[in-house]
C-alpha cells in the first residue's frame, strides 16, 4: 500500500509517490475547471442531439434541428445570383462584343472575369498571363486560333484538343518516323529559326519547308488560324525557340490540352473570363 499522509505545511494529503526526498501532494482540480469541464461534456451531448455529429455505415446522424451548411451555402450563392440577376440577363442576351463596349458591363466583366481566370486559368498561364514552358502567353500578340473577343471567348468554350465534340483542333505530324531524315529536320529547323531572324537560312531547309510546313505554317511563316498553326517569325516559342528544341518539336512534336469550359463556366462567366483575358494586352 501506498504511503499517504497529511503534508505539515499545506494540510493536504500526499499521493504515496516520492522522488528524491519530494513527496506528491494529492491537491483535488479547482471547482471552476471541474464545472468547465462539465459543462463541456453536457454542451457535446446537446449538440450531438441538436446537429448533424455521428457517421453511420451509409449516412450520418441528421440532428433535431436538422441544420445543414450546404443548404446554408446554397441558399448564399442563390441571394447572390439574385442580386446579380440585372447584370447577368444584360450579358446572357448582349454579344461578347457589345458587352465590352458598355463602361458599366465592362467594369462587371472585368471584376468577374479576374476572379474567374485566377481560379481556373492563371495556374496554367500565369496570374497576368505571363505563361509558362508548354502553356501559351496570353499579354502578347501571338494567337494561333485569333485574339479577337469571340474568338477567344471559342477557345474558352470548346477548348484546344479537348474532349468537347466541336473543340479545336491542331495536330502538327511526326516527321521523323522515316518521313524526314535527320539531315532534313536540321535544315528546316534553321529554316524556320532564319524566318524570325536566328538563324540561317539555307536551300534545302526552304525546299523541306515548303513541301512539308508552309501548307499549314503559310509560305512565309506568317500561320494559319483556320487549323491553328503558329505563326514562325515572331521569335515566340511554345516548346523553346533554340534549333535542338526545333528538331524535337518537328521530329516527335509536343500537343498540349486546354480543357473546354462549357459544362463548367456558365455563358456569362466564359463571356466575363474572355473579357479579362483580351484586356491583358494581347488581344485583337
Amino acid at each position: 500500500m501506498a504511503n499517504i499522509e497529511r503534508d505539515e505545511v499545506s494540510g493536504t494529503d500526499t499521493t504515496g509517490h516520492e522522488w528524491d526526498g519530494i513527496k506528491e501532494l494529492n491537491t483535488p482540480l479547482p471547482n471552476w475547471w471541474l464545472w468547465t469541464f462539465y459543462a463541456t461534456i453536457l454542451f457535446s451531448i446537446v449538440y450531438w442531439i441538436l446537429y448533424p455529429a455521428w457517421p453511420t455505415l451509409s449516412d450520418y446522424t441528421k440532428g433535431v434541428l436538422g441544420y445543414s451548411s450546404r443548404v446554408n451555402l446554397t441558399e448564399d450563392l442563390e441571394a447572390r445570383d439574385k442580386a446579380r440577376e440585372s447584370w447577368t440577363k444584360q450579358f446572357a442576351a448582349l454579344p461578347i462584343a457589345d458587352i465590352a463596349k458598355d463602361r458599366k458591363l465592362l467594369e462587371f466583366a472585368m471584376a468577374g472575369g479576374k476572379v474567374i481566370f485566377a481560379d481556373n486559368c492563371a495556374p496554367c498561364h500565369g496570374s497576368q498571363g505571363s505563361g509558362a514552358p508548354g502553356y501559351p502567353v496570353l499579354a502578347d500578340d501571338d494567337w494561333n486560333w485569333g485574339g479577337s473577343l469571340e474568338e477567344i471567348e471559342t477557345t474558352i468554350r470548346f477548348g484546344i484538343r479537348s474532349t468537347h465534340d466541336d473543340t479545336r483542333v491542331s495536330e502538327m505530324p511526326v516527321f521523323s518516323d522515316d518521313y524526314l531524315s535527320p539531315t532534313q529536320i536540321a535544315a528546316v529547323a534553321d529554316h524556320v529559326l532564319s524566318l524570325s531572324g536566328s538563324g540561317s537560312a539555307s536551300a534545302a531547309g526552304a525546299e523541306v519547308y515548303a513541301e512539308e510546313c508552309a501548307a499549314c505554317h503559310g509560305e512565309n511563316g506568317e500561320g494559319g488560324r483556320d487549323f491553328g498553326a503558329p505563326r514562325l517569325t515572331d521569335g515566340i516559342w511554345l516548346y523553346g525557340g533554340t534549333k535542338e528544341a526545333l528538331v524535337a518539336q518537328i521530329g516527335n512534336p509536343k500537343h498540349g490540352v486546354m480543357p473546354h469550359w462549357e459544362d463548367r463556366l456558365s455563358d456569362v462567366e466564359r463571356k466575363q473570363a474572355a473579357i479579362y483575358v483580351h484586356s491583358l494586352g494581347g488581344g485583337e
